[in-house]
């Protein structure tokens, strides 16, 4: 998960040092629990209080019903949360690990061992799948929908170097992610209805699920992005003090998404190239984290919970040249490498 920089699902993986931001995250979830359009059963309290005062909430199982559907959705605490710029930051002494890497090669934002297995699936053939929530997107006029699609037609594809960073990591039966393509595997405008303005946690998942009904998908081999539209405040952001964070509902990966410009730099805009660099970051950074994690924290993340984006979130962003175009990314860490890098190569 990016914070306005990161959050998981399972062990609520907020960057090391967010106290900070999770006492702002509870404070703002107590006013953004309830969804606009969606009547839940039962009632559920926001996922950043939930992990702060009690574990009952992990793996429960609640119904949902939204759009006239039914769905059935397991809550887990956030996961992958990328947090806001500015609330990530280098760990003292963590340059010190790097000392006699290649230049090309970045510490870490913080201190730590590396990557460990925990025995869960990875993403080895990748699939992305873009819903778009809400008839809110037909007027959307910064051009969002078509940098999303351009982004994920470009990673997997031929020449994309970043993707491959996580293939060096396996799953239990040595199978790695593999990229044969682009990851981009359909998109789609769910434009029936408006998507609600305060989305709590089970909505979101609910509307994962909906998605992959859609597109007749399912499971931990793919991962549902539920892109809300301006003005949407999904889980609370941005006052929750994150930028996105991705998780596992039971029945598919799927990734928090919300219109990351509304939070304007603390979310990546205009940081490197352009005013819609935090979606490429952000959006990078939770693909690549649900890839090589897909069902937290099960996949590879180290002793405090981090995964691959986390450790290097928020510094040294640069651009990455795709066959689709080229995107402001963040590095992503490498075991092999002992830091964050931003190329297989």
């Amino acid at each position: 998960m990016i914070p306005t920089s990161p959050s998981s699902r399972r062990g609520l993986r907020r960057f090391a040092g967010l106290a900070a931001i999770a006492a702002t995250a509870l404070a703002a979830a107590a006013l953004a629990t309830g969804p606009a359009q969606a009547n839940t059963t039962p009632t559920v309290a926001h996922p950043a209080a939930a992990a702060a005062t009690t574990s009952t909430q992990q793996g429960r199982t609640v119904t949902v019903h939204l759009h006239g559907k039914t769905f059935h959705v397991q809550l887990n605490r956030p996961t992958g949360i990328m947090p806001m710029r500015g609330a990530a930051r280098h760990t003292a002494g963590s340059a010190a690990l790097l000392s006699n890497i290649n230049a090309t090669v970045y510490p870490p934002t913080i201190q730590t061992n590396g990557l460990v297995y925990g025995g869960g699936p990875l993403e080895t053939s990748p699939v992305i799948y873009l819903d778009f929530w809400g008839n809110q997107w037909d007027s959307d006029g910064n051009g969002v929908e078509s940098y999303m699609q351009n982004l994920f037609s470009g990673l997997g594809a031929q020449g994309d170097s970043w993707s491959t960073v996580t293939s060096q990591y396996t799953d239990g039966s040595g199978n790695s992610p593999t990229f044969n393509g682009a990851v981009l595997g359909g998109t789609w405008v769910d434009d029936s209805s408006a998507a609600p303005g305060s989305a709590a946690q089970q909505d979101i998942a609910a509307e994962a699920d909906n998605a992959a009904q859609h597109f007749g998908v399912s499971g931990p081999g793919v991962d549902i992005f539920v892109l809300s539209p301006s003005g949407a405040q999904p889980d609370g952001f941005p006052n929750a003090g994150f930028c996105a964070w991705h998780d596992w509902d039971g029945n598919v990966a799927y990734t928090n998404m919300p219109y990351v410009l509304d939070a304007g730099s603390s979310c990546g805009a205009s940081s490197v190239q352009n005013q819609l660099d935090g979606f490429s970051i952000v959006g990078g950074h939770e693909y690549a984290e649900a890839v090589t994690d897909p069902e937290p924290s099960s996949g590879w993340v180290d002793s405090n919970g981090e995964e691959i984006g986390d450790l290097c979130a928020w510094d040294n962003d640069q651009t990455v040249s795709l066959s689709s175009g080229t995107f402001a990314m963040q590095p992503l860490y490498s075991n092999n490498a002992g830091g964050c890098v931003f190329s297989s190569q």
